[in-house]
């Protein structure tokens, strides 16, 4: 994400913090931002080290205190499957599912909104005598980019980067 897109996220975030008269301290807006630079999800750990950079004396509950905020707030989503986090690109939007997209090779997550399936999930959970507050979707498979590597059948005289294996799951 560049610059002028963190700016709008932040600024963005600064406006919905203000009309839910919650607080976005110094570190948790530090926190988002950092969020923001990433192409994908990433862990608290390696959050941390970049926040190290700005706060050096930051340590874990630093991170995860902000996290939980930003969770809350709507602004992050947790990967729950990979332990990372990842910046929602819709968190205007009060209530959305949203399905995250995880390549299982160079391990980007990309959200999408899923229109009509925030109904059949609020319909199956009642069916089930579940009251849904929130639902995310994980799918695992491979991005474009990784598929075409994966399907490389000429290992030798191609320039992809064969060096990445996909990551085996449990099934």
């Amino acid at each position: 994400m560049n610059m002028t897109s963190t700016d709008s996220v932040l600024t963005r975030a600064e406006k919905l913090c203000a009309q839910r008269n919650v607080r976005l301290t110094p570190q948790r807006l530090e926190v988002l931002r950092l969020m923001s630079l990433q192409d994908g999800a990433i862990s608290a750990y390696d959050l941390l080290d970049l926040l190290k950079a700005s706060e050096p004396q930051a340590k874990p509950p630093t991170v995860y205190r902000a996290l939980d905020f930003l969770l809350e707030q709507g602004f992050v989503h947790k990967v729950e499957s990979t332990n990372s986090y990842v910046l929602c690109h819709h968190f205007d939007e009060a209530t959305h599912t949203s399905a995250m997209f995880i390549c299982d090779r160079c391990g980007s997550v990309k959200e999408e909104t899923t229109e009509g399936m925030e109904e059949m999930m609020h319909v199956l959970a009642a069916k089930n005598g579940f009251a849904l507050h929130h639902n995310v979707v994980e799918a695992h498979g491979l991005c474009s980019a990784c598929a075409e590597i994966e399907a490389c059948n000429s290992r030798e005289a191609c320039s992809h980067d064969h060096s990445f294996a996909v990551k085996k799951r449990g099934r």
